[in-house]
């Protein structure tokens, strides 16, 4: 099987009589008019002239949908209304009221691939973005839930998401469409501080930015402090990241961190000037990956990165998410759901192409992976596993000629303070 992106028939009767979507003014700054449509993180059209549609881009969803003066549409947050813009009415989904949404996008096809218990994903012959018409994505990286992926069956054992359940296909895709967005799509990563808390994922995360698999990563202030106090201790919240003794005083590690990197002026700075010289933040200067350090009311310090707005930070992760083609959720359950309410099942390409946004979480409890899905990130599939056995296997897997260094002689810098 293979996926292509299939747009609904617009020259279908049932559409072509449809109405054209209605518009009402914002009676308040933040208040939407009553009978606002809200978005979902499917593709949705709207009939805003007779016989045309128009497909909403950078979508997300629990938002409303603005008409700006010059007639485009825009998916925005209700905090962003003005009193007196116009905002598109209708909670039908079937183009009653001139909203469309369509879930099937991404259809199956037949192909020559080999079907049964022993089929593996092979490598696309073309992208695998679902551009319309003529790219297609393997059948195992269509999002789990949606109509091509499933087939109904009365009774049968196993159908739900477990630490029991094969996870291998997952992996394969994964790898896959990472191969793939590399050079041809934007690469999310939303990652918790155990990412960080062992010697050898942490170098493996590392070493995916040096390959050019992370485009942007999204986190808080612990993830940062604890990688940074790794490159100073060899630590994370003073227990060894490779042998797990605790250091003497290690308690103070975090704080010493946090404070020594105020002191150099920011991440930035602390890498540039050298007291910071390995470990993700160390990768993600160097190289350039944009990176957005939310706040919390749990943070510490925090580092002079870290967006103390809770609303600033929302949109300074909006900017990277709605970029996404790929996003991947590494054990940290509140990111994940904030990244996953800002991720749409699809993306429109700058050529009106359209391809499916994948989205993995990965972690060890099936309650974080079923949240998300109940907060409506449907497309959302989970891989159960320990974060940092995932993330050292992603790495040997996408660079199986390159070792990981060896973490036994640089996880532990010699020295109790930072270095000046």
């Amino acid at each position: 099987m293979r996926y292509t992106y299939q747009h609904p028939d617009l020259d279908a009767p049932a559409l072509r009589a449809a109405p054209l979507t209605r518009f009402a003014p914002c009676p308040a700054d933040g208040v939407a008019p009553g009978g606002y449509h809200a978005t979902s993180i499917f593709p949705e059209y709207l009939h805003v002239e007779q016989g045309r549609w128009v497909l909403l881009e950078r979508s997300r969803m629990d938002c409303v949908i603005r008409q700006n003066p010059d007639g485009t549409l825009e998916v925005v947050e209700f905090r962003r209304l003005k009193a007196g813009d116009l905002v598109a009415l209708g909670r039908g989904e079937h183009a009653e009221e001139g909203i469309l949404v369509h879930p099937a996008g991404f259809s199956a096809s037949a192909s020559d691939e080999k079907t049964g218990p022993d089929a593996t994903p092979r490598a696309p012959t073309s992208p695998p973005c679902g551009r319309c018409g003529d790219a297609s994505v393997p059948a195992s990286a269509v999002p789990p839930g949606s109509p091509a992926s499933t087939q109904e069956q009365p009774f049968a054992f196993r159908t739900g998401i477990s630490r029991e359940t094969s996870f291998s296909i997952d992996y394969d895709t994964l790898y896959e469409i990472l191969r793939h967005d590399r050079e041809n799509g934007f690469i999310v990563w939303v990652a918790g501080p155990a990412v960080v808390f062992d010697a050898d994922a942490r170098n493996a995360f590392a070493s995916l930015v040096e390959q050019g698999l992370v485009h942007a990563l999204l986190a808080g202030n612990a993830l940062a402090t604890h990688d940074m106090e790794g490159a100073l201790y060899g630590t994370a919240l003073g227990q060894g990241i490779y042998h797990k003794r605790q250091a003497p005083m290690g308690h103070y590690h975090h704080l010493d961190c946090i404070n020594a990197v105020r002191e150099a002026g920011g991440i930035a700075a602390a890498v540039r000037s050298g007291l910071i010289r390995d470990g993700v933040m160390h990768a993600v200067v160097k190289y350039g990956v944009p990176f957005v350090l939310a706040g919390s009311i749990r943070d510490d310090g925090p580092l002079p990165d870290v967006i103390p707005d809770v609303y600033d930070a929302q949109d300074a992760m909006r900017q990277l998410v709605s970029r996404a083609t790929t996003v991947v959720a590494l054990a940290t359950q509140l990111h994940t759901i904030a990244t996953g309410n800002m991720t749409p099942s699809y993306q429109v390409l700058e050529d009106g192409g359209v391809r499916p946004v994948h989205f993995f979480v990965v972690d060890m409890s099936e309650f974080a992976a079923g949240k998300l899905a109940d907060r409506g990130s449907l497309s959302a599939r989970a891989i159960l596993t320990n974060v940092q056995d995932f993330v050292v296997n992603v790495t040997r897997a996408l660079s199986p000629s390159k070792p990981l260094p060896r973490t036994q002689e640089n996880a532990c810098p010699k020295g109790a303070e930072p270095a000046k």
